[in-house]
């Protein structure tokens, strides 16, 4: 029984804490910006910026040629955002 109480705990504090670090308005003013459209966020993406980054927003998006692309935001409390294309 404990067991299965500190896995419940364990799997909550992951979700919780993974959802946390995205930042969702500052992915959509970088990739509006740079001419997204048909935005549709993939949630945390664990590997895909630098350790300097604080947010890893993932997304779906059409890009500026109107081809579909998948990528990451990579943003920090004191910098700009990276759009990363996968």
């Amino acid at each position: 029984m404990k067991f299965r109480i500190a896995l419940f705990i364990l799997t909550l504090a992951l979700v919780l804490g993974s959802s946390a670090c995205t930042s969702e308005s500052d992915a959509k003013r970088a990739l509006t910006g740079a001419g997204y459209t048909d935005i549709t966020w993939t949630g945390y993406k664990a590997f895909s910026c630098s350790e300097d980054d604080a947010f890893h927003t993932g997304f779906r998006a059409k890009g500026p040629t109107g081809k579909t692309v998948t990528g990451t935001v990579c943003s920090g409390v004191l910098k700009g955002s990276t759009i990363r294309l996968d």
